[in-house]
C-alpha cells in the first residue's frame, strides 16, 4: 500500500548534474503503523487505518482502541484501498513503499489567512482611483439584485480566507531517503512548517 502520513521540513531544491533546478518539498514521513484492517466482509469497504506520531494523554476509547497495535498515536487515519494484501494491524509501512517517480497526493490545511477582502480572497478587480474614484477602490460592489431581492447562497464575498483541507494532485516523488524517512515532492504542499502531510499513491 502506497500511503502515509508525515509532516511538513519545508522546500528545497535538488541539483541535477546538468545544473537543473528541481522544486522539492521535504516531509517526515512515517513510518506508519496499522491499527485496523476493514474489508468487504465485515464493514462494506476495504480500508487500512494506520497510526502515526507519538500522542499524549489518549482517551481511553482510544488506548482501546490501538492496544492490539501497540502504538500511542498523535494522528489516526484511514485510507481505502481495492486490495488488503497481507497487511494485519501491527504492520509497518515506511517510505520503502515508494519509488522514485512515483506519482502521488498529498493533503494538507493551508495556512490560515485571517478575514480578508474579495480582492486578496477571490482576485476581485479593484475599482479605479481616478478619473473619478471615489477614494475606496476595495469595496466588493453590489451583491444583489431587484429580483429575489436577497443574496444568493455562495457568493463570493469577504470572509475568513485559508485553513482549509486542500489536496495537491499527481506530485512526483523527486527524493526518498529510507534512513530518515525523508520524502521529497516535486512541488508545493499545502500547509505550514510541522503541519501534517498526507501521502497516497496514484500509480
Amino acid at each position: 500500500m502506497k500511503a502515509l502520513l508525515g509532516t511538513k521540513i519545508g522546500m528545497t531544491q535538488i541539483l541535477a548534474d546538468d545544473g537543473t533546478a528541481t522544486p522539492v518539498t521535504l516531509i517526515q514521513a512515517g513510518p506508519v503503523t496499522v491499527t485496523q484492517v476493514k474489508s468487504l466482509e465485515t464493514d462494506g469497504y476495504n480500508a487500512v487505518q494506520v497510526a502515526f506520531g507519538l500522542g499524549k494523554n489518549l482517551s481511553k476509547a482510544v488506548a482501546g482502541h490501538v492496544k492490539a497495535s501497540k502504538t500511542s498515536p498523535q494522528y489516526l487515519r484511514e485510507f481505502r484501498v481495492e486490495e488488503l494484501g497481507d497487511l494485519t494491524v501491527g504492520s509497518v509501512i515506511d517510505v520503502s513503499a515508494f519509488n522514485l517517480g512515483d506519482v502521488v497526493d498529498a493533503t494538507g490545511t493551508s495556512k490560515g489567512k485571517g478575514f480578508a477582502g474579495t480582492v486578496k480572497r477571490h482576485n476581485f478587480n479593484t475599482s479605479k482611483s481616478t478619473h473619478g474614484g471615489n477614494g475606496n477602490v476595495r469595496k466588493p460592489g453590489s451583491i444583489g439584485s431587484m429580483y429575489p431581492q436577497k443574496v444568493f447562497k455562495g457568493k463570493r464575498m469577504a470572509g475568513r480566507m485559508g485553513g482549509e483541507r486542500v489536496t495537491v494532485k499527481n506530485l512526483e516523488v523527486a527524493y526518498l531517503d529510507a534512513e530518515n524517512n525523508l520524502i521529497g515532492l516535486k512541488g508545493a504542499v499545502p500547509g505550514p512548517r510541522k503541519s501534517l502531510i498526507i501521502i497516497g499513491g496514484t500509480a
